[in-house]
């Protein structure tokens, strides 16, 4: 299957170009398995100009010491803990970085309630197993396991999701590089370039304290919500952009002025006061974050491309804002009419944003 007709192409994949370059151009130290530099990874996430001109665009909008902490971090022998709130883009620098680092960002155990011990340690296939008894050739590897043999970036999305127990599994292999195989009486020792990136973050619900062990063992990067509107503004353009060319929508314009607006909403009701902060605003029970202001808005270019006149207005985010904000049908429907007539309503440029809602609510 080509890239053209894969739905979500993965980082190596689809920015293959941008680190050809970079490889081309990156005369730097690079740390044991690494495809690039850290000063040409810190380059790939943040964007830049290459020597012979060349642009990179940016991954991740936001600080760049923090960047340059997470890549020198994964140059140590320290795994790389990323935590923020949904939304920061936990997992797109965590898959950006397994990218730019070892050049596979698919060697993923995905962190749920119902995540087993084999899915980070080593299965077994039971039909070679019984008839065979346990051997190499039994063995199912797991992603983190063929990080280990091929010195590459294991990633581990939401690690607070996993039961403590699955969690601490992670304990000895980050302390001592070495997952044991008792059943084979041997072990796999991590070849140079291996580390893991794991995300979490704390506050929904159903999350299992890291114990304080394992905690140890990683360095923590804290990744904030966008400080302004207007970073926010282009974090949510630049990723509606790449997701309409990627869902094949019709051409039709992003209006900055109604992703302007659909941030403005989430921000406010976010903090818990007015962009004028003359009014105070009590928050809904969901977080309002970008991702999901990049999914209102993508979901609004789709109506206003299939349904409307191809120009993306009120009418075509109400709908997503409101499914956004009312989480809770009781508590946050109060919390979003209290703030579309104490907010909304005395804002005369946004009285069609007002009837739209009021429509939809």
């Amino acid at each position: 299957m080509t890239d053209d007709a894969v739905l979500r192409p993965h980082a190596e994949q689809q920015y293959a170009g941008e680190l050809a370059r970079l490889a081309e151009h990156d005369d730097r130290p690079r740390p044991p398995g690494w495809r690039l530099s850290p000063w040409a990874v810190t380059t790939y996430l943040l964007g830049g100009d290459l020597p012979d001109g060349t642009p990179v665009s940016p991954k991740y909008v936001g600080p760049r010491r923090l960047m340059e902490v997470a890549v020198a971090t994964l140059a140590t022998d320290r795994a790389l803990l990323l935590i923020g709130v949904p939304g920061t883009a936990k997992t797109w620098v965590s898959e950006h970085l397994a990218a730019a680092v070892s050049g596979d960002s698919t060697l993923l155990v995905q962190g749920t309630a119902g995540t087993a011990e084999e899915a980070v340690r080593y299965g077994w296939n039971y039909a070679r197993l019984l008839a065979e008894g346990p051997s190499a050739e039994a063995l199912v590897e797991s992603p983190l396991m063929r990080a280990m043999r091929t010195g590459a970036v294991a990633r581990i999305e939401e690690l607070t999701r996993m039961p403590s127990d699955v969690q601490d599994t992670l304990i000895t292999i980050l302390s001592e590089k070495t997952l044991p195989v008792p059943e084979l009486n041997t072990e796999v020792q991590a070849r140079k370039g291996f580390t893991v990136i794991a995300t979490a973050n704390d506050r929904d619900r159903g999350v299992n304290e890291l114990s304080s062990a394992l905690r140890r063992r990683f360095n923590t990067v804290v990744l904030p919500l966008p400080d302004s509107v207007d970073d926010e503004v282009q974090i949510v353009a630049r990723r509606v952009a790449q997701l309409g060319t990627a869902l094949e929508l019709p051409e039709a314009p992003a209006g900055l002025a109604e992703i302007r607006r659909v941030v403005t909403v989430f921000r406010e009701l976010r903090g818990g006061l007015s962009s004028d902060g003359r009014t105070k605003l009590k928050s809904p029970s969901g977080t309002l974050s970008t991702a999901e202001a990049i999914s209102v808005v993508t979901s609004g270019l789709a109506l206003a491309a299939h349904f409307g006149d191809g120009v993306l207005r009120a009418p075509d985010v109400a709908a997503g804002i409101v499914g956004a904000v009312v989480q809770d049908p009781v508590s946050d429907r109060v919390v979003w009419q209290e703030y579309l007539e104490t907010v909304v309503r005395e804002r005369p440029e946004w009285r069609d944003f007002y009837r739209a809602c009021r429509e939809v609510s």
